[in-house]
C-alpha cells in the first residue's frame, strides 16, 4: 500500500481482526461454560478470559501486533467499551466467509453466547471477578513467535522511504537446510509490519553464481500518473536493478546475464497473515539439501522511513510426514514458468480492466482442473484495496456444483486461508470468481473516477486464489492440477 492507496486500520479494528488470522493457542486453556452465566453478571476471570485466550491472545500480547495485551485483566478493562462494541457489530474478529457455504476447521468468530458474555460484562462495568476462577495461562513461544520454531533466518536490511512508489524485491539466500528436510509449519516475522505488503518465498535448487543477499527490485515503467505501461504491452518490467535503498548498495547497477531469481510461492505473509501450521494435517514441505530460498517482497511507503530486518522461523520433522503440502497460487503473484502446474496463470488477471465509477466489476474467471483425487485443505483469496467479493465454486465431473467458499465482502486489510478438508474427484473443476468496487462507495478507494488495469500496487488490482492441497511424499505438483 503506498501512500496513494494506503488502507488506515483502526487501532481496535487491527487489534481484534489480527487474532482471526493465526491458529489456536498452542494450548486450549478453557472454555465458557454455556449453559452456566444465567441471570448472574459475567466477569473477566471466569467468563471472558476463556474467549480472548480462545480468540484474541494471539495477537494481544506484548510484542505482537495487537496495540493492547488481554493476557490480564489490568489490560483488558480499559478497553471494554471497545471490545463490546466491536463484538456486538460481529466486525470482530472479522471472519469473512458467508456462514451458508463450506466448513472451515478454523473459524474464529464468536458465537452468540460468547458475544453476550462480553457485552453482559461491559455493560455491568467489566468486573474482575475471582482469579481463582481463571483458566491456566496460554504458555506462548518467546520471541513473538507464535510457533516455536527450531530454525530461523533473519534477512538482510532494508530501508523504506517516507514517499515513493515501490517495485517488487527480489531476493536470494542459501537455505538454513544443509540436509533433506521436512518443514512442518512456517512462520514470518516482518520488521516492520506496515510497509509489507506481502513477504513470499519459495525453495529452487540452488544455481551457480547466484547473487545472496542482494535486493533486486523489478522495475515498471509507469506513465506521469503512475499507471504502469505493462498493461496494453507498450513495455515490460526490466529485472535485476540493485535497489540502492537496500542497506549496504552503494550505486544502482544493472546485472546481465545473472541467474534468475524469480521463484513460485511455498508461502507468504500478507496483511494478517503470519504462519501456517502444516502439523495438524500430517503434512510438510520438502526442502531439498542445499537449496536456494528465493524471496519476493514488496514493500509500500506510510509517509515514515523505517528500517526493516524481517525473519523467518521453521519447525522441522523429526520423521517424514505422511503427506506432502502443496501451496499454488493462480492468476497473480508466483511461478509464471511453464513447469508450473498452473502456467499461464496471470493471464486472466492481465485483463483486467476495471472502468471507472463500476461498483460491480465482474473480473475475469479462474478456473482450475484437478487431474488425479486431491484433497483440498486450505483457500486464501488475494486481492488489492478495490476486491469486493470471491466465490469458490466446485463443478464435479458429474455436473453437480458446490460452493466451497463465498467471501460477500472482501477486505484487503485481512486476509484469511480457510482451512478446510474437501475430498475432489479426478475431473473436478474449481471455477473462482472475483468481484471489483471501483466506485465512491468503496471508503478504501483511492480514486473512482480512474481505470484500473493489473499490477503489483494496491491501488492496481488483481485476483489471486491461492490455494493447499495435500499429495503423497514423492507425488509431483504438475500431475494435480491445471489452470484453463
Amino acid at each position: 500500500m503506498a501512500t496513494k492507496g494506503f488502507v488506515a486500520l483502526t487501532a481496535i479494528g487491527l487489534a481484534l481482526g489480527a487474532a482471526v488470522w493465526a491458529a489456536k493457542p498452542p494450548r486450549t486453556s478453557g472454555k465458557v461454560d454455556e449453559t452456566a452465566i444465567g441471570d448472574r453478571t459475567p466477569t473477566f476471570y471466569k467468563d471472558v478470559l476463556p474467549i480472548v485466550q480462545q480468540h484474541c491472545q494471539t495477537c494481544h500480547r506484548p510484542g505482537q501486533i495487537g496495540p493492547f495485551s488481554l493476557l490480564d485483566y489490568q489490560s483488558a478493562r480499559p478497553w471494554a467499551k471497545a471490545i463490546k462494541s466491536a463484538v456486538a457489530a460481529r466486525k470482530m474478529p472479522p471472519w469473512l466467509a458467508n456462514p451458508e457455504y463450506g466448513h472451515f476447521n478454523n473459524d474464529r468468530s464468536l458465537n452468540q453466547t460468547e458475544i453476550d458474555t462480553i457485552v453482559a460484562w461491559a455493560n455491568n462495568g467489566a468486573p474482575a471477578g475471582d482469579p481463582t476462577d481463571a483458566p491456566p495461562a496460554v504458555q506462548w513461544p518467546e520471541g513473538g513467535w507464535t510457533i516455536k520454531p527450531d530454525v530461523t533466518v533473519d534477512l538482510p536490511p532494508y530501508s523504506v522511504p517516507a514517499t515513493g512508489v515501490m517495485e517488487w524485491e527480489r531476493l536470494a539466500i542459501p537455505s538454513p537446510f544443509k540436509e533433506d528436510t521436512w518443514v512442518t509449519s512456517v512462520q514470518i516475522l516482518p520488521g516492520a509490519p506496515s510497509v509489507v505488503h506481502h513477504l513470499c518465498f519459495d525453495f529452487h535448487n540452488h544455481k551457480p553464481a547466484t547473487p545472496y543477499n542482494v535486493y533486486e527490485w523489478v522495475e515498471v515503467p509507469r506513465d506521469d500518473a503512475g499507471v504502469s505501461k505493462i498493461h496494453d504491452g507498450s513495455a515490460q518490467a526490466i529485472e535485476g536493478t540493485v535497489h540502492t535503498r537496500a542497506v549496504g548498495s552503494t550505486e544502482e547497477t544493472r546485472r546481465q546475464g545473472r541467474p534468475d531469481i524469480d521463484g513460485g510461492i511455498e508461502y507468504c505473509y500478507l496483511p494478517g497473515l503470519t504462519f501456517e501450521d502444516y502439523r495438524p494435517v500430517h503434512a510438510g514441505i520438502f526442502v531439498p539439501a542445499g537449496s536456494d530460498m528465493l524471496l519476493n517482497i514488496h514493500y509500500t511507503t506510510n509517509g515514515a522511513a523505517v528500517m526493516d530486518r524481517s525473519r523467518i522461523g521453521f519447525t522441522v520433522a523429526k520423521v517424514p510426514p505422511t503427506k506432502k503440502f502443496v501451496h499454488q497460487t493462480t492468476g497473480g503473484e508466483g511461478d509464471e514458468s511453464p513447469e508450473s502446474p498452473v502456467g499461464g496463470q496471470q493471464q486472466a488477471n492481465e485483463k483486467l480492466a476495471i472502468p471507472p465509477n463500476d461498483g460491480n466489476y465482474l473480473g475475469p474467471p479462474t478456473d482450475i482442473t484437478f487431474k488425479k483425487d486431491t484433497e483440498l485443505v486450505s483457500l486464501r483469496p488475494h486481492a488489492h484495496v478495490r476486491g469486493k467479493s470471491v466465490r469458490y465454486t466446485l463443478i464435479y465431473p458429474d455436473g453437480r456444483e458446490e460452493i466451497v467458499l463465498d467471501v460477500p465482502h472482501y477486505d484487503f486489510n485481512w486476509q484469511l486461508t480457510y482451512r478446510t478438508s474437501l475430498k475432489i474427484p479426478k475431473g473436478s473443476r474449481m471455477h473462482v470468481q472475483f468481484t471489483y468496487d471501483n466506485s465512491r462507495s468503496n471508503k478504501y478507494n483511492p480514486d473512482q473516477s480512474k481505470w484500473v488495469y493489473y499490477g503489483g500496487q494496491s491501488w492496481e488490482e488483481m485476483g489471486s486464489p491461492f490455494l493447499g492441497f495435500l499429495m503423497d511424499r514423492n507425488a509431483k505438483e504438475e500431475d494435480v492440477m491445471e489452470e484453463r
